[in-house]
């Protein structure tokens, strides 16, 4: 049992395994994927969650965690955090609001409200202001706070005072993406 849950990946397929089971059995659970009832959104809804889970979840570790340690961390300590853990999960970080944002759009065209919610329409307006602002915090990951960190953690070169300036921007723009990313739950989970 304890291999089991040591592969990641493998705890991953089987619980994909079990979410697919659930879909192809609805009599067990009384499924209904959405409103609709289509399973391509149901599908896509998921997804976005998913990754949403995964973006949002990292913007709060790196906010409510990482920072606000890494001063107590003994500084020979550090590297073990900069060369090993932050630069996983700022993968994990951009590419969940990439996939977020995708699917998020992908959602929004299979109800057809992409352009209702883009355009801020009466009918999709709470939504559509909720995909602004995801849409602003995917332009802060990929734009700001990725090539920022990408000086800090030595990825690209840069001298201590380019390092602290770049830390400092992506800081900045990571606790914007905290404060935005609160509106932004309330209008995508009360928007449908």
């Amino acid at each position: 049992m304890a291999k089991f849950f040591a592969n990641l990946w493998l705890v991953l397929f089987v619980g994909l395994v079990l979410a697919v089971v659930i879909i192809a059995a609805p009599d067990l659970t009384s499924y209904a994927p959405n409103p609709t009832g289509d399973l391509l959104n149901g599908l896509l809804q998921w997804l976005h969650v998913f990754f949403g889970i995964t973006w949002i979840g990292l913007l709060y570790y790196f906010n409510f965690v990482q920072t606000p340690v890494m001063p107590t961390v003994p500084a020979e300590l550090k590297p073990g955090v900069s060369k090993y853990i932050a630069p996983k999960a700022l993968f994990y970080f951009r590419w969940g609001a990439a996939f977020t944002v995708l699917t998020g759009l992908l959602l929004a065209w299979s109800y057809g409200e992409l352009v209702q919610a883009l355009t801020l329409q009466p009918s999709a307006r709470l939504i559509g202001i909720g995909m602004w602002l995801a849409l602003i915090m995917a332009f802060n990951v990929w734009v700001i706070i990725w090539p920022n960190q990408k000086k800090v953690l030595g990825f690209v070169a840069a001298d201590d005072a380019a390092k602290a300036k770049a830390a400092a921007t992506a800081g900045i723009a990571s606790r914007l993406n905290t404060l935005l990313s609160i509106p932004m739950l309330l209008c995508m989970t009360n928007a449908h």
